[in-house]
């Protein structure tokens, strides 16, 4: 009788008793929190969420696929620990990278991965409204491709319209995109390299950028000792010189700008 009464009583305080939360984990990555960490973090004032868009694509012989995926993921902890209130989404990976019939742009090399700009500006609308949904006000989308960053901004647009005046913004960062085409770009010019070499893709810039944050998605070796990679290899620019001392001067100047272009868009919002 009395074990079956102290069954009842635990049964009635599990029920009955609120969902609680011990200190939450050093982390800034949502899926590495319980929703209940989740939930008391955005209590106490980490209402501004970074959405990390990726892409998954060809990045020449010496450069994996997921080098986008990496960099944004990686990227976004720094800018969200350097603004103390926010935390970061899981990686969109899946994004506009060209046609399927017939093949266009990045989808001409195997293990590319596109969806249409409907289906993506879709992903990045619903993962908004979910986070609006959970407490967040300050909604950041940060893209770590320059092939998307209008349908980010239409997709930021469209939500501001539809949610003015309730205390909650989307916000398309170009900046955090343009940094690697102009301050980094003249970084490395400065360093005494020529925009041939640096490229646009899979050239000097991008690969260092890659080295610095996950070397591990460059084939390194065979990038110092094998032929010069062109057009055709799906390599713009010449990476033979790239480095991580190079490749950190990109980091600065990506998180710089982002975290200064977030901080402005934040104290603007209603």
């Amino acid at each position: 009788m009395a074990i079956r009464l102290l069954l009842i009583l635990l049964t009635g305080l599990l029920l009955g008793s609120p969902a609680t939360a011990g200190p939450a984990p050093d982390t800034v990555f949502l899926e590495e929190l319980t929703w209940t960490e989740l939930r008391d973090l955005v209590a106490a004032g980490k209402t501004t969420i970074l959405v990390p868009i990726g892409g998954t694509e060809q990045n020449g012989p010496d450069m994996a696929l997921g080098k986008h995926n990496m960099r944004a993921h990686l990227l976004a902890e720094t800018i969200a620990r350097t603004l103390g209130n926010a935390l970061v989404a899981p990686v969109i990976a899946y994004v506009p990278e060209g046609g399927v019939s017939p093949p266009t742009a990045h989808m001409r090399f195997p293990g590319t991965i596109t969806v249409p700009d409907d289906v993506f500006e879709k992903t990045l609308e619903y993962a908004a409204r979910s986070f609006r949904l959970h407490g967040f006000t300050d909604i950041v989308f940060l893209g770590d491709h320059g092939g998307y960053q209008a349908d980010e901004v239409v997709v930021a647009d469209r939500l501001d319209r539809e949610w003015a005046k309730t205390g909650v913004r989307a916000h398309a960062i170009e900046a955090y995109y343009r940094a690697t085409e102009t301050d980094y770009v003249q970084a490395l010019e400065a360093r005494g390299h020529d925009r041939a070499e640096i490229g646009t893709h899979a050239g000097l810039a991008d690969t260092s950028l890659t080295l610095a944050l996950a070397p591990g998605l460059v084939r390194l070796d065979r990038l110092r000792t094998g032929p010069r990679r062109g057009v055709e290899d799906g390599v713009h620019g010449d990476p033979r010189g790239s480095s991580a001392e190079l490749g950190r001067l990109g980091v600065d100047a990506v998180v710089a700008r982002a975290v200064a272009a977030i901080r402005k868009a934040v104290e603007r919002s209603p």
